[in-house]
């Protein structure tokens, strides 16, 4: 993309070069003109003035008259090729500014000079008593068309997508690629006027929607778009960029394929964010993710089958936050594997210390599985806290094996190489569990909560729960019913199969210290140091007290 002012190559410099040069021979000339015409002037002619001075000094003259000539005829040249050597300096220069400041693939700026260009707008703008409206593109899908396609298709769609982005943006707008698949208009408006950079908004998102062919591969992306406005405390580039950014990720997380306006709550909830993740980072190493433990009930026998491990973080200052609200921020940020490794290593030292017929349950993150050493990490934690593999059951949501089903059965198989057992989490909210049943090594299947706790009150959840429970009973698989909160829906369950049962009936998610305090009485806890005995039928063990 050529940008205005660059001095162009070619036939019009050569052109520029001889007339320059035509004018510096003329100039020459006319010097030694006016230096003959004073001398001759001065002795009564040149002709005469040669045979006064005798033929040794005419010699003299004419030499000091060819010196000068020559002299003048170096400087000419030497004018000449300074100048050519300016021009080229010159145009080699603007050729490397427009090659700093434009982006090689798609030929819009880049996001250095985007911002220098946006930054002269919004001094334009205020000088003016406008706004600057700013719109961050994301093509959603890329990633996916350039794994699948491969980069020169990859390549095409950024450069289809460059073209629709600038087609859309209005005139005189400032256009971008900030890199990757982000792309950015700025704009003057009014500033109470939200009705056009909505309108190019809608267009974008509307356009780059539409399936593309490139090169005869036909693919289908879409746009997520963030709107943002100059004005009050927001004047500055990076202000204004930051905006439309936050609004950007606020339109994708609400499903992309849309715009979004940025609002000021959306800033508030990143900066919640960033210092959860802030704090995290500080958190982890200093052991503030703590395990919790849920019971779980054989509901034939109501003995106690063993825990499933919650992690909690006990933070210094606001007490014991949720997993809810931080595990999210964990996976996004890529500390999931580091906190989970923690908490595991704690509850494995916890566990170690219960009766050997007490399973420990524990749910692996879906980002966990696309970690290649998991099942190594998690065995060298086995062997450096001593517990034992066959006590410990690996939960996996359905919904984390639609991504890679191949690493997840590499993963897996190296699991139960082991000795762990694997249970499905969540059974019956994916698409494909039967699927995923026959190609993974899985021995127990838990029923989703939201089928459990509505059983009694709705005609499908309880055909969907028998159908779940026959499927499992004809497999030989083990069943474990969550959500379970009141004696009628126990009762329910134990009409239609043999389960076991997890929730606030039983007990809530408690401390490693009141598991003790549980298991103590019960002789379930045989102490640090002692050996560890055989595993019991959970038939031998003691009923377990419910708890509101």
């Amino acid at each position: 993309m050529s940008k205005p002012g660059l001095i162009p190559n070619g036939q019009s410099s050569r052109r520029t070069s001889a007339v320059r040069d035509l004018i510096v021979l003329l100039l020459a000339l006319a010097l030694l003109a006016l230096f003959l015409s004073f001398n001759a002037a001065r002795f009564e002619g040149f002709g005469s003035w040669l045979t006064q001075m005798g033929a040794d000094n005419s010699a003299i003259i004419v030499g000091l008259l060819l010196i000068n000539l020559a002299i003048t005829i170096y400087g000419w040249r030497r004018y000449r090729d300074t100048a050519r050597e300016l021009i080229e300096r010159t145009a080699a220069e603007s050729r490397a500014y427009e090659a700093a400041s434009t982006d090689p693939l798609t030929g819009l700026y880049n996001r250095r000079a985007f911002v220098q260009a946006v930054g002269e707008t919004l001094s334009f703008a205020q000088r003016q008593r406008r706004a600057v409206a700013m719109l961050i593109v994301d093509v959603d899908g890329f990633k996916h068309v350039n794994e699948v396609h491969g980069h020169v298709t990859g390549d095409n769609l950024l450069r289809c997508a460059a073209e629709t982005v600038a087609r859309v943006a209005p005139h005189g707008a400032v256009v971008a690629r900030l890199g990757g698949d982000e792309f950015a208009i700025a704009f003057t408006c009014e500033p109470d006027e939200v009705s056009e950079a909505g309108r190019i908004a809608d267009g974008l998102v509307d356009r780059l929607g539409s399936p593309f062919n490139l090169g005869g591969v036909h693919t289908h992306v879409s746009a997520s778009v963030g709107v943002a406005r100059s004005g009050g405390d927001c004047h500055t580039v990076g202000a204004l960029m930051r905006r439309a950014d936050i609004a950007m990720s606020a339109a994708k997380k609400a499903g992309r394929g849309r715009f979004v306006w940025f609002d000021a709550s959306m800033e508030r909830e990143l900066e919640a964010r960033n210092a959860i993740e802030e704090g995290l980072r500080i958190g982890i190493p200093k052991g503030e993710i703590v395990p919790y433990f849920e019971p779980q009930v054989d509901l034939v026998t109501q003995s106690l089958h063993g825990f499933e491990m919650l992690a909690r973080w006990d933070h210094p200052d606001r007490g014991m936050v949720s997993p809810e609200e931080f595990i999210p921020v964990a996976e996004e940020s890529g500390l999931i594997g580091d906190l989970s490794l923690a908490v595991l290593r704690r509850a494995f030292e916890e566990a170690r210390g219960w009766d050997a017929g007490l399973s420990l349950s524990v749910n692996i993150s879906p980002v966990q599985l696309k970690d290649p050493w998991l099942a190594q990490k998690i065995t060298k934690l086995l062997v450096e806290t001593g517990f034992p593999a066959e006590r410990l059951e690996i939960e996996i949501t359905e919904s984390s094996l639609f991504e890679n089903l191949g690493l997840a059965q590499a993963i897996v198989s190296s699991l139960r190489n082991q000795g762990i057992r694997l249970a499905l989490d969540d059974f019956g909210t994916g698409y494909s569990s039967l699927a995923h049943l026959r190609a993974l090594p899985f021995e127990r299947i838990k029923i989703d909560r939201s089928f459990v706790g509505s059983i009694n009150d709705s005609a499908d959840s309880a055909a969907i729960v028998t159908a779940i429970t026959r499927l499992a009973e004809s497999l030989k698989l083990a069943i474990t019913a969550e959500g379970i909160e009141d004696d009628r829906v126990e009762g329910r369950l134990r009409g239609i199969g043999r389960y076991t049962g997890q929730g606030y009936l039983f007990g809530r998610p408690m401390p490693a210290s009141d598991v003790r305090s549980m298991l103590a009485p019960r002789g379930l806890l045989p102490g640090p140091g002692a050996a560890v005995p055989l595993p019991v039928r959970n038939e031998a063990r003691q009923p377990l007290t419910r708890s509101a």
